[in-house]
């Protein structure tokens, strides 16, 4: 599927990372969904996945649904390094490719932030929300700009990555890596590591879900014939579909890096950054998610004045919050109306 075209951009300038690179002429590639009020109380921030793009977050907006364009104005901004936003495929040199510099989750929200702010002079976000990395963003938005997010909604997300997580992404790497025709992040436009993404694909699919939807072979569901047609239909369909090598690599550093205890004032203290968000927080886990498992966000909640944990019930592992299973839609959804419909942070 071809990258989609419809979304607008944001002009960001030069960039300073939490790591010290500047990134020049940076954009925010952003969509939006619903008309803002006339006292611009009414926006939420729904952020992208890993290589998703906000036309990816689409199943979870409509008129139908707690985050209905009809009431709010949903701002769906573009990670960077997602191909859309500033990543390594769209850069110029020096910084283009293998040499786009290291983005922090906390440098994806102050870029977020800036659009929030500045083009839509926004103060109040009644919710932010969103799935995996989105979550990730989630966590970081609340304790980043308390002062702002009235309500946070993560799911299927975690606020810091573990380290079983880690070594999931390792994975995927060095799978990527592996190909000579990657050429160390410099191959060339008609010549990508295909062989390379088939077996990042290969690895993805024992993670992406979970041991019980392949017993039960849930995949039939999803119009496949036989499990080798998934894993080639679905899985390596999905990271072919133009996702650029280098972009995957970027927004893989992201999130193994993922910590809201790296938040400047909190010098690596995860405990006291989950300890200072004042808004209600629900998390939202999948029962059987090899990536973010319910302990996680039970363990993260417990440090969140008002945090609380809904566990996604079901098979379908990390995808229960990519959108495809209408029971766990329904559930990630009246999770969100509940939420909305309660008290936020009243000093936002």
């Amino acid at each position: 599927m071809p990258a989609p075209t419809d979304h607008q951009l944001f002009d960001l300038g030069d960039v300073v990372l939490q790591h010290g690179a500047t990134l020049r002429d940076a954009v925010l590639a952003y969509q939006t969904y619903g008309t803002l009020n006339a006292d611009k109380s009414n926006a939420i921030v729904y952020p992208t996945w890993y290589s998703g793009r906000h036309t990816d977050n689409e199943w979870l907006i409509g008129t139908d649904k707690a985050l209905n364009p009809d009431e709010y104005f949903i701002i769906v901004p573009n990670m960077l390094g997602n191909g859309l936003s500033s990543s390594p495929s769209n850069t110029p040199p020096p910084y283009d490719r293998a040499r786009f510099p290291h983005v922090t989750f906390h440098d994806q929200v102050e870029c977020q932030y800036r659009l929030v702010t500045e083009h839509f002079g926004i103060t109040t976000l009644p919710l932010v929300t969103g799935w995996s990395m989105g979550a990730g963003q989630t966590y970081q938005w609340a304790v980043s700009h308390p002062e702002m997010v009235q309500r946070a909604v993560p799911f299927c997300g975690s606020s810091v990555t573990s380290p079983h997580n880690q070594v999931f992404l390792e994975s995927i790497a060095a799978a990527l890596r592996a190909d000579a025709a990657f050429a160390e992040g410099w191959y060339r436009d008609d010549a990508r590591p295909t062989k390379g993404l088939r077996a990042f694909a290969r690895v993805y699919a024992g993670w992406g879900f979970s041991q019980a939807f392949y017993w039960q072979e849930e995949w039939r569901r999803l119009g496949f014939s036989s499990l080798e047609d998934f894993l080639v239909g679905f899985w390596e369909g999905f990271w072919l579909d133009e996702r650029d090598p280098n972009n995957l690599l970027a927004m893989a550093w992201t999130w193994q890096h993922g910590d809201v205890g790296q938040t400047p004032g909190f010098g690596g203290d995860t405990v006291a950054a989950l300890s200072s968000i004042r808004c209600p927080l629900l998390a939202m886990p999948a029962e059987k998610d090899l990536y973010f498992p319910p302990e996680d966000e039970q363990w993260a909640s417990q440090h969140i004045p008002r945090g609380e944990v809904r566990v996604i019930p079901g098979v379908w592992g990390h995808f229960a919050g990519g959108g495809a299973n209408p029971e766990d839609v329904a559930f990630i959804d009246r999770g969100i109306r509940e939420v909305l419909a309660a008290e936020g942070n009243t000093t936002a």
